[in-house]
């Protein structure tokens, strides 16, 4: 006891801090993330589902219809509230979701040809099969348009299904997932590129090229400060509201700009480190704190500095943008997205609607057989192969969980269902409907098929 009493002196714990001597990996702390930010988004969801079904109705939709505008000039650009954050506020998780893809093209499940097979083989199915499950119940008019709203996977509200059994399933299953739904993402954002894009302003959509080739100069060139990048991001941003091109790609855009190479390697870094620490060391005074001892206190700061150097610019500013993005951006979007008026003496017509039975199906249905389907042909044809200590059973179950598709499902149907009140709120009422079957059903499938990790 004594030891331990000795061990601890001369640290200062607040209640919270000990949680700071584990040491997560970037993946560990990754899943953490996404697992709190599912909770929020699920809290923030039910808030708006309430506030939309209940007295405080109006005050809601007044309040995400409000109108937010500037000014410069003879410029100006006016939208509501709800606008700003799906047109706007959205660049910033597409930026991180565009970090998260390059990371893993680099050095993550997509780097290996033979490992990255299988999750992106599982993604084209599950984007392919549910768009055709619903265009088929909607072949035509204005519905037709909603064909890529089945097709995403809300990797928050997936991920963190997936993280409560995570006494039961490898680690590896949950990266299959996460590279999944990371393919996804790129798969649903061509598809916002290519079909839900408003007539082209091609004056404007050259601006935002040459602003893109001025983004990859500046990586090509050294430049690792994220300030210019961000700038110029935003400013490509503009370029692309102008063009009629999704604003939000500016972000996926901007984030394959970031530099991923450190300016220190780390044996360069252990050497700096192993001289600095000899100068604090011999700086360090008892009876002087932090605040007094200006050397020690270049010494730490020389450290920090360092330590940033030896980190990339993606990884750095990945880890930063998560937190950020996951408990604020989203929480938000789903706060301002996720209130649809509910009549629960009409839910069986509501259901029925080839709008909402088209989304439901998709996401359930779809993304299971297209997954699976995709997942045993490329096994059968010897192209891939099963992530280490999983079974095909649960590549199934991750396939029904790859059905919850809240986040990305409702951006798409924002876009696809423009002016469409009815079909939008059947899409949304869908879009709910189906993640929580999906949500349900691969978490009581998983919890049969899978049996419980031996932790000792």
């Amino acid at each position: 006891m004594k030891n331990q009493e000795s061990s601890n002196k001369g640290v200062n714990y607040s209640p919270w801090e000990k949680a700071f001597d584990k040491i997560l990996t970037p993946f560990e702390e990754f899943i953490h993330r996404q697992t709190t930010s599912s909770l929020l988004l699920m809290a923030t969801a039910t808030i708006a589902l309430v506030m939309a079904n209940t007295g405080w109705s109006e005050l809601y939709f007044h309040f995400i219809h409000t109108p937010i505008g500037f000014n410069f000039g003879s410029y100006g650009i006016e939208k509501s509230l709800q606008h700003w954050v799906n047109d706007g506020l959205m660049a910033l998780f597409f930026f991180v979701v565009g970090l998260e893809l390059k990371r893993e093209i680099l050095v993550g499940e997509l780097a290996s040809p033979r490992n990255a097979m299988l999750p992106i083989m599982a993604a084209i199915g599950g984007m392919t099969v549910p768009g055709l499950f619903y265009y088929t119940i909607n072949p035509g008019g204005d519905a037709s348009m909603g064909w890529g709203i089945p097709m995403a996977t809300d990797i928050a509200f997936a991920i963190g299904a997936l993280a409560l059994l995570a006494n039961r399933v490898p680690k590896t299953l949950i990266t299959f997932l996460v590279a999944l739904a990371i393919v996804d993402d790129l798969g649903a954002v061509v598809v916002i590129a290519l079909f839900y894009t408003e007539q082209i302003v091609f004056q404007a959509l050259v601006f935002a090229g040459v602003v893109l080739v001025v983004l990859v100069a500046m990586n090509l060139s050294g430049i690792r400060q994220p300030v210019p990048y961000f700038l110029l991001g935003l400013l490509m941003w503009v370029f692309l509201l102008k063009s009629g091109v999704h604003a939000t790609l500016a972000g996926v855009l901007t984030a394959f700009t970031i530099p991923a190479k450190p300016k220190y390697d780390p044996c360069r870094f252990s050497d700096k480190v192993k001289q600095l620490m000899v100068s604090f060391d011999a700086s360090h005074h008892p009876d002087k704190d932090i605040m007094t001892n200006e050397e020690l206190r270049a010494v730490v700061q020389t450290l920090e500095n360092g330590v940033h150097k030896v980190e990339t610019p993606l990884q750095r500013l990945e880890h930063s943008m998560h937190m950020p993005v996951a408990f604020l951006v989203i929480p938000v979007f789903a706060f301002i997205n996720a209130g649809i008026p509910l009549n629960f003496s009409e839910m069986g017509e509501t259901l029925m609607h080839p709008v909402t039975l088209g989304v439901l199906t998709g996401l359930v249905l779809g993304k299971f057989i297209g997954i699976v389907g995709m997942c045993w042909l490329t096994l059968k044809l010897g192209m891939g192969q099963l992530p280490a200590g999983t079974k095909f059973s649960q590549i199934a179950g991750v396939s029904l969980l790859a059905g919850i598709g809240f986040t990305m499902s409702i951006f798409i149907a924002e876009l696809g269902f423009v002016g469409q009140a009815e079909n939008l709120l059947m899409a949304k009422t869908g879009i709910l409907v189906a993640s929580a079957v999906a949500g349900i059903v691969g978490y009581v499938w998983l919890l049969l098929v899978s049996e419980k990790i031996n932790q000792t």
